[in-house]
């Protein structure tokens, strides 16, 4: 019984070896995804893939061979990826706590406005340079394409992904055709029936994507909650292998009242030994 929580230790550790290879899978499926063209979490969920990987080795090494010193590391940096992951959680739910789509009369879709999202992602998007980079995946993947077929009644009856509402047709407002000029969203000016252009440069794409984003974060916060949850059970039973690791081998006094083996006594025992049978020289 004084070895089940090693045991234990090492079946929970199989268990989070395999979560960081499913976490490294999605990291690499996500930058290479050309549907949702954002990477904001690629790199978050890779560090977090590789930092619970080398610590699943090293717990499932410190518990089925009972070596004291890397279950002291392993512990160690346990407590570190901890309270990394409550800081991310907690970061998480305040950044996806903004945002969020408009309705628009007669229609089942929603739209999206870039000054509804919290600033440190309205930050990222505005970047002309990192733009630069999601507006090409936009242009070389399928968001648009379906939507190239579409009749106006389809726009009635059928929803619409964030980048779609955002980045491939104007605002619902936008009125064309005009010989009154009239005050309108500036996105009613930047769209272009243009294939390589439509509504790409919009604020309201801008917000499509930081949509995508906010709805994966929120996922991802409240499945980070679970994992914290998780840790903090598998850190309580690490303790409780670290300190069987420490106790001696023979510990439960196997071989006697000084727990010493009678073919290797202790070296006070020798010294009793001697002492005692002095006099009979």
């Amino acid at each position: 019984m004084t070895r089940m929580s090693n045991t234990v230790l090492g079946f929970l550790n199989i268990l989070t070896l395999i979560s960081s290879i499913v976490l490294l899978g999605s990291a690499l499926w996500m930058g290479r995804s050309k549907t949702t063209c954002e990477h904001f979490l690629q790199k978050p969920l890779l560090i977090l893939g590789l930092a619970i990987l080398v610590l699943s080795i090293a717990g499932l090494v410190g518990a089925c061979c009972d070596v004291a010193w890397v279950l002291w590391v392993y512990l160690f940096f346990m407590v570190f990826i901890i309270v990394a992951l409550m800081g991310l959680t907690l970061f998480g739910f305040i950044v996806t706590s903004h945002g969020g789509g408009v309705g628009v009369d007669g229609r089942i879709y929603k739209e999206f406005k870039l000054e509804s999202y919290h600033p440190w992602l309205k930050t990222r998007v505005i970047d002309t340079n990192y733009w630069v980079t999601i507006k090409t995946c936009l242009l070389g993947s399928v968001t648009c394409t379906k939507l190239a077929l579409w009749t106006p009644l389809d726009y009635l009856q059928k929803d619409l992904s964030p980048l779609q509402s955002g980045c491939c047709k104007p605002p619902t407002s936008c009125v064309y055709n005009t010989d009154t000029p009239i005050q309108q969203d500036p996105d009613c000016y930047r769209w272009n029936n243009a294939a390589t252009v439509l509504c790409y440069d919009c604020d309201s794409c801008r917000a499509g994507v930081l949509e995508t984003v906010r709805r994966d974060w929120h996922k991802l916060s409240l499945v980070n909650v679970i994992v914290v949850v998780f840790l903090i059970a598998v850190y309580c039973i690490g303790c409780c292998a670290f300190k069987n690791a420490r106790r001696p081998q023979h510990y439960g006094f196997p071989y006697g009242r000084y727990g010493m083996s009678k073919s290797r006594p202790g070296w006070e025992q020798s010294w009793s030994r001697w002492w005692h049978g002095r006099d009979r020289y």
